[in-house]
């Protein structure tokens, strides 16, 4: 299978890793050899037709900054779109950084994927929340295969879930956690007794929230991760836009407290019933949503089989090309 890949930051570094760690196991057991023929990054473009060596490629980026300053294979006068429509390839691998402002450059690098006749897979969730329904028609009306299990979860098989553990049923609506910076948060204010702030500067010291928490704090990210779910299990056909959004920036240690006396917590909840909703939420200790620090945790609401949760990490270079891995064996099944 032969891959073009744009975007070769923690998780396009990751996938290399893990396709170098498992080469001898993804053949054998899997039949598949993902050979990666091109390389983007924000310096310009690696090409190799025959396959780049995934080892070189990843010292040139951490000696030079960019793998376009390959010798032999850098192309910096390249542009991802230019290699998008004129390389040939199965696959177009895209995890570039996320804009939910207008979703790009991702949105037209995911255009011109299809248009060229190229399968797509991606993790990232700017253009997923902003035009989800019109993309999926775009994939669907040039024939090809469209997933981005990554973008939900990381590596905890969230979409994968709900799409095939309860297929046949049907799922009424969703309710989770889908933003672990918050849920780390909000643990720190409920078990050390801190406030917000507080609890934020931990969180930027650990790495888990952006020295901008702004994404994550305020809700959006959560919001764009519910929109995907919407579109994906429930079938709806909604954007970023359809979605009320109240982060967390006001909740105070008072409010943690008060909570913890009625024997709950409360935690930043995406919900998708009728209406999409982020906003935190009182959530009883006993509930499978009561997870603690950078967990996940999503409730599917089903006809016939009730309740089921999915909890796990959902977020993380490795666990998220690790989806991005699925997600390619799964095309791989389909071809």
């Amino acid at each position: 299978m032969r891959i073009i890949l744009a975007g070769f930051g923690v998780v396009g570094q990751s996938l290399a890793k893990l396709f170098i760690k498992r080469e001898e196991e993804l053949s054998i057991v899997y039949g598949f050899r993902p050979r990666i023929i091109a390389v983007a990054d924000r310096g310009g473009v690696a090409l190799n037709p025959k396959g780049l060596d995934l080892r070189r490629l990843l010292s040139v980026k951490a000696e030079r900054g960019t793998v376009a300053a390959d010798k032999v294979y850098g192309r910096p006068e390249l542009s991802v779109l230019e290699v998008i429509e004129d390389i040939d390839a199965e696959v177009f691998v895209e995890v570039s950084p996320t804009n939910v402002k207008d979703g790009e450059p991702a949105l037209s690098y995911l255009k011109s994927a299809f248009k060229a006749g190229k399968n797509v897979v991606t993790s990232n969730k700017g253009p997923l929340a902003l035009a989800l329904p019109a993309l999926t028609e775009l994939a669907e009306h040039n024939g090809v295969h469209f997933r981005f299990s990554g973008a939900v979860g990381a590596g905890t098989p969230i979409l994968e879930f709900a799409k095939k553990c309860l297929y046949g049923d049907r799922i009424l609506s969703v309710k989770g956690i889908l933003n672990g910076t918050t849920n780390y948060i909000l643990t720190e204010m409920a078990e050390k007794h801190i406030s917000f702030e507080d609890a934020l500067m931990n969180a930027k010291k650990l790495g888990y929230a952006e020295a901008d928490p702004s994404m994550d704090v305020d809700g959006i990210d959560a919001a764009c991760k519910l929109v995907i779910l919407a579109n994906w299990v429930l079938g709806k056909k909604v954007t970023l836009k359809d979605v009320n959004v109240n982060g967390i920036r006001g909740v105070t240690l008072d409010d943690i407290e008060d909570a913890a006396r009625e024997a709950c917590t409360i935690k930043l909840i995406a919900s998708a019933n009728g209406k999409l909703e982020v906003k935190p939420e009182k959530v009883p200790k006993d509930s499978p949503l009561s997870v603690s620090g950078t967990l996940n945790a999503v409730t599917f609401y089903s006809e016939f089989a009730g309740e089921q949760t999915v909890i796990g990490r959902g977020a993380g270079g490795i666990e998220t090309a690790s989806a991005i891995l699925r997600d390619l064996l799964d095309i791989k099944r389909e071809l």
